[in-house]
């Protein structure tokens, strides 16, 4: 096989003074100081993406898409008309849901050919960085109302050349056999649900209350700040093998058995995405006129949530971590295709919840506090398991690839998010969520029934002595 080590920044992989995977490292809460140089990247990254989030909807419903806005941003009338002739007519609302889908489902498409870019082309440092000053030059162009379809395509290719290989170089600071990886990705969830809460008290505000462009520019300063924690970090990630030309060891029968069964547990992801995430898009606009926000004479701005949202998601995650570990000790903790089944039964239960209170004239702010803390603790069960279970289980050779996959995944359901938009004005806002709490059931049922079938086939490459490394199995379900 041909490669060349790669550092993370593309060097030689016997680089000086590189940690190996699985070291004595343990300065950053029991971990590799590496994971808090990527934990703080990825903080500022998704402080930035969630600002954009928080704000798109509420942006184009508001203001973009009013007669007098509209006009001026450029190819904006041209994308809406190709787009009503893929998907039929669509009202302001059916349009921005459908543009919310596309950019955040092809935010995960792209990371396919940034991932190919940093296993195999220029190494995952670069391809980072590129993507960090892409994705910061999107965000400042978010502030120029006429460049926003500009803004979107540059945030995309930043994300693509950012997402995966950001994770991939997580699941590189350990040993196979390492039992911290599991958490590690917990951590790192911790620190971009830290950036979740902070971004809509910032960028939120200032876009909802100033003006939308001071929000955008906001997102992108923090943008630039992720890859300067980046750049900073270097040296204490691992040296990179980086597979150069199409020499490389082709790979066998297990292991393709091994990425097939991977495959199978992504796909709950689709509708489980498709769920969740409409909290983040068509829930806003419903909240905004619906639930009642007055927390004495002050109105709560719509934005705050994703702040209250980010801070339930660090507890779930705490506290689900704490659970995990009291279960471990005891030998009753779920495997993690198991834990992927749960979570995805919990976002349904939490769709249920709010679409029964959504027939209430206002629901009270407590109430919809309830949904999202539901939701939050879903995501401790579902996210985390999934990342480990690629970075433990698919081959070296492809790791950044599959985390693409997952990725692809991801964006799958946004596009089913941005599609079914168009029914939730015929539905109305109950039926609607209702509609939507029975997305995630199936895939949360099969992953829970068929856990330990799909464990033996993830394993396949192990016992077949076909991967490209050695490691115990993962805790039965």
């Amino acid at each position: 096989m041909m490669v060349s080590g790669a550092g993370a920044g593309g060097r030689g992989g016997g680089e000086a003074g590189r940690p190996s995977p699985g070291g004595e490292d343990t300065a950053f809460f029991g971990h590799p100081r590496g994971l808090g140089y990527l934990a703080g990247t990825e903080l500022w990254e998704r402080f930035s993406f969630y600002g954009m989030q928080s704000l798109l909807m509420l942006y184009m419903t508001k203001y973009l898409l009013l007669p007098s806005v509209a006009g001026d941003v450029a190819g904006l009338a041209g994308f809406r008309a190709a787009l009503g002739a893929i998907v039929g007519p669509m009202s302001d609302l059916a349009f921005a849901a459908q543009t919310f889908g596309l950019y955040s489902g092809f935010m995960m498409v792209v990371p396919l050919i940034g991932s190919w870019l940093g296993d195999r082309v220029i190494g995952r440092t670069k391809t980072v960085t590129l993507g960090a000053v892409l994705m910061a030059a999107g965000h400042l162009a978010m502030a120029i109302e006429q460049a926003f379809l500009l803004a979107l395509v540059l945030l995309i290719l930043g994300g693509g050349c950012l997402i995966g290989n950001l994770a991939a170089q997580v699941g590189s600071l350990y040993a196979p056999e390492d039992s911290r990886r599991t958490r590690a990705f917990g951590l790192y969830l911790v620190a971009l649900n830290i950036g979740a809460f902070a971004s809509p008290i910032i960028v939120g505000t200032l876009g909802e209350r100033v003006a939308w462009r001071w929000g955008f520019a906001a997102a992108g300063i923090g943008m630039m700040l992720g890859l300067l924690v980046y750049l900073c970090g270097r040296r204490h990630l691992p040296a990179q093998i980086m597979i150069r030309g199409g020499a490389g060891k082709r790979l066998g029968r297990a292991q393709w058995i091994t990425i097939g069964a991977l495959a199978i547990t992504m796909v709950p992801r689709i509708f489980a995405i498709a769920a969740a995430k409409q909290a983040y898009s068509i829930m806003l606009v419903w909240a905004d006129g619906s639930v009642d926000r007055h927390v004495g004479p002050w109105e709560v701005p719509v934005t705050w949530i994703m702040s209250v949202d980010g801070m339930m998601t660090i507890i779930g995650i705490l506290l689900v971590g704490m659970l995990w570990a009291r279960l471990g000790r005891r030998g009753l903790e779920p495997s993690d295709v198991r834990k992927i089944g749960i979570g995805n039964l919990m976002v349904a239960a939490a769709f249920l919840m709010i679409g029964l209170m959504a027939q209430l004239a206002k629901v009270p702010l407590l109430g919809w506090l309830g949904f999202y803390l539901l939701l939050d603790l879903s995501y401790a069960w579902w996210d985390p398991p999934g990342k480990a279970l690629i970075s433990r289980f698919a081959p070296a050779s492809v790791n950044g690839t599959m985390f693409a996959a997952s990725n692809l995944a991801t964006a799958g359901g946004f596009f089913l998010l941005g599609y079914l938009g168009r029914y939730y004005e015929a539905l109305g806002p109950s039926f609607y969520f209702l509609m939507t709490a029975l997305l995630p059931i199936v895939g949360g049922l099969f992953m829970i029934l068929f856990a330990r079938s799909l464990l033996r086939l993830l394993e396949t490459a192990d016992r077949e002595g076909a991967g490209d490394v050695a490691a115990p199995h993962l805790a039965r379900g």
